[in-house]
Order: structure tokens, then C-alpha cells, then sequence
């Protein structure tokens, strides 16, 4: 299967270079089969190598680009950006994945390019870039309130921004995080995402373990905390541990 998979990817880049060679001559525009058929080689390799998927389709975004085809640049950009992914490149794969929600943004894709800066939010929250994952999640937010589509998620994007906040160490800053977030979206004050925000601010405020702990669980029965979220929450408790030690050694 994985012998078939590279012969495959290598008949489709002989292909692309049968098509470069016809606009080299300039015969005619063959740009948009080339890239097709980069983009089919690194489908291909996706099976047997990254490294060669990742060329093929990255010489396939290039030739999209110079053929105009934005959304189809875009596309594969954030293929791009997965493999990386699944090959644990986070910084090459937030580049990407920023260059996809760009493209998507330019051919005002929204819920494409959203996807595509939630991986560049989620994974700088993960690299602890706070300030980077907190504007984006805001900037979802801020884009989603007027879509009917959207705007379900957008408590969602304010609790990891909020999170993101918490990390920073800053109790003043999550507060007026909050007061900014009512005000962007009058009923988030309502929601359970705000309720647990403004409690688990006041256990870091109180420097209560305990307290931080019981206000996870308790929301964690209501509304499962997903592997990012429950990364952020341990860090944040993590930090008031160490403060809690700290003070007992003093």
C-alpha cells in the first residue's frame, strides 16, 4: 500500500512538471493542473511521508496563489498546517494555520477562517503566547456576536480567552476582562462561562486551592472541560499551589 502511495505521488509530480514545462514554452496557462496535481502527489505521500506531502502541497498552495485561486490556496495551507500537526510541529503548523485563516479571511470565508485561528489560538495557549490566544479568541468573539451561525460559540471563545487571562497571574486584569466581555456580549453575563470565570477569579484572588478546585468540578459536571481548558485550569492551580507553599516556607 505505501509502494503504491509513492508511485502514485511521483507519477502526479511528473505530471505537474509535464504541465510546468507547457507554461515554461508558454503554450498555454497550465498553472491550475500543475498545482492540481501537486496537490493530488501530496494526497499521495500524505500515506507514506510527511515531509514530501508537506513539499508537494506547499509547491500546489504557490501555483494556487499565482493562479488566483485563494480559497483553494487557502485549503491546502491548512492541510499544511494538520500534517505539521499531526507530526508535533506546533510552530510550523500555527504558521500555516495563520496563512489558511488569512487567505479564508480574503475571500471572506468567515467559518473557515475562524477554524483556522481557533488551531493558532488553542495551540499559542498551549506555547503559554497568552496575549497572542487571548486576541484571537476576543476577535472570534467579536466576529461571531452579529452571525446567527456563530454566535452560539461565542461564550465558548470568551471562557478560553478568560482562561488565557487567568494564566497570565493578573486578578485585576481577568476582572476587567469580564467588565469588557459584558459589554461585548450583554448575556454572557448570564451564562455559566461567566459565573465560572468570576469564581474561579476570586479563589486565585483569595489564593484558595481548595475553593479553585470545588469551582472546576463543579462546572466540569455541567459542562465537560475539554483537554485545553483542563491544561490552562491545572496551570492556574499549579501556580497557586507554588504561591501557597511558598508562603508556608515563609
Amino acid at each position: 500500500m505505501g509502494f503504491s502511495g509513492d508511485r502514485a505521488g511521483l507519477a502526479n509530480i511528473k505530471l505537474a512538471n509535464c504541465y510546468n514545462k507547457i507554461n515554461e514554452l508558454g503554450v498555454s496557462n497550465r498553472r491550475y493542473e500543475a498545482a492540481s496535481a501537486y496537490r493530488d502527489a501530496g494526497n499521495c505521500y500524505k500515506k507514506t511521508s510527511a515531509k514530501q506531502a508537506i513539499e508537494c502541497l506547499d509547491k500546489a498552495v504557490n501555483m494556487f496563489l499565482g493562479n488566483g485561486k485563494l480559497n483553494m490556496a487557502a485549503r491546502y495551507c491548512k492541510e499544511i498546517g494538520e500534517i505539521h500537526e499531526q507530526e508535533q510541529n506546533i510552530e510550523l503548523a500555527i504558521d500555516y494555520f495563520e496563512r489558511s485563516a488569512e487567505l479564508f479571511n480574503s475571500e471572506e470565508a468567515t467559518t473557515s477562517a475562524n477554524q483556522s485561528k481557533q488551531k493558532v489560538a488553542q495551540y499559542s495557549a498551549q506555547l503559554a503566547k497568552y496575549p497572542q490566544a487571548i486576541a484571537i479568541y476576543e476577535e472570534i468573539a467579536r466576529h461571531s456576536l452579529n452571525n446567527n451561525l456563530l454566535k452560539y460559540g461565542v461564550r465558548g471563545h470568551l471562557l478560553n480567552a478568560g482562561l488565557c487571562q487567568l494564566c497570565k497571574g493578573d486578578v485585576v486584569a481577568i476582572i476587567n476582562a469580564l467588565g469588557v466581555y459584558q459589554d461585548l456580549d450583554p448575556t454572557f453575563s448570564r451564562t455559566q462561562e461567566f459565573k465560572f470565570l468570576a469564581n474561579l477569579a476570586a479563589a486565585v484572588d483569595e489564593e484558595d486551592v481548595a475553593k479553585f478546585t470545588n469551582v472546576v468540578k463543579e462546572f466540569d459536571s455541567i459542562s465537560h472541560l475539554d483537554a485545553l481548558r483542563t491544561t490552562l485550569l491545572l496551570r492556574v492551580k499549579d501556580a497557586l499551589k507554588a504561591k501557597e507553599l511558598e508562603e508556608d516556607l515563609t
